[in-house]
């Protein structure tokens, strides 16, 4: 089955909601690190923690490398057992890793990305060099059934920088790229209708989100932009199809939940925290 599928029927059975493993060993509770144990290892434990505690309701879940990648090789072994213990489970893995070089060196980021030890079910790309950036991790898709999103309109402040430009045609930049990579995506056709090749479509800029959802039918979403970064259920849900065709991402209002919950464990903060993101986001959608 392709990955895409998984997630669709994710998301149709739990949630679109997509927990946000960015996780800084300053979110643990200090009561809760084990001194005996490395920073990475403190971070796994809480990690496998968030993840029982929400994988009934979440569609999900996002590791983003960068958190890692900052505390070394102690760091990347949290980064690999948190992916290990996330397919182990049969959980959907998405590797928020934003990768975008070309020819050799883009073959093995999908080497080291989309097999072998650090493998995920699918990945985030940077398209900014072009579809060649692309192209090399279509044989994951083609052959393992991986997924991939590619950043299309991103939820930061700075997209309005390159994104919203202007072209001759009189599209923005971002419906440049969106335009194309949904022409190449329709090579890589799931059973519920989405393509393998998924978009990163921020939820913060609402103007034009039912134009964007009904030119890209076929796209998957990956809605960053949610709780921390502004963006509310009522915006989210304009860019999702009936609920599904999309997973919102939420990293700090879930992982971070305890500090507005007093007296709540973190793992059980986190599972409120989504339970209550999942109720929002299908209360919007009903209104739609």
């Amino acid at each position: 089955m392709l990955q895409v599928d998984r997630l669709y029927e994710a998301v149709a059975e739990k949630s679109p909601v997509c927990v946000g493993l960015d996780t800084d060993f300053s979110y643990i509770p200090a009561e809760c690190v084990d001194k005996t144990l490395s920073k990475g290892e403190n971070i796994f434990r809480f990690n496998r923690d968030i993840i029982e505690a929400t994988r009934s309701v979440a569609g999900c879940f996002k590791v983003q490398i960068a958190y890692y990648e900052a505390l070394g090789l102690d760091g990347m072994l949290a980064y690999k057992s948190t992916l290990e213990y996330l397919r182990r489970e049969g959980l959907v893995a998405i590797a928020d890793i934003k990768r975008g070089d070309i020819a050799k060196t883009a073959e093995m980021y999908a080497k080291s990305h989309l097999d072998g030890e650090f493998e995920a079910d699918f990945v985030t790309l940077a398209p900014y060099m072009g579809l060649d950036s692309i192209t090399p991790y279509t044989k994951y898709m083609t052959e393992k059934g991986k997924g991939v999103f590619v950043l299309c309109r991103t939820s930061n402040p700075g997209a309005k920088d390159y994104e919203y430009e202007k072209l001759a045609d009189g599209r923005h930049v971002y419906d440049l790229v969106g335009d194309k990579l949904s022409a190449m995506g329709k090579d890589y056709m799931g059973a519920h209708g989405y393509s393998s090749l998924g978009l990163v479509i921020g939820g913060t800029h609402i103007e034009e989100a039912k134009e964007i959802r009904a030119k890209y039918r076929d796209s998957f979403f990956l809605i960053p932009g949610y709780g921390a970064q502004g963006g509310t259920a009522e915006d989210i849900a304009q860019y999702l199809a009936q609920g599904n065709g999309g997973v919102v991402n939420s990293s700090r209002s879930v992982l971070l939940a305890y500090k507005k919950q007093p007296g709540t464990a973190y793992a059980e903060a986190a599972y409120n925290e989504c339970v209550h993101m999942k109720e929002a986001i299908a209360d919007a959608c009903s209104k739609l």
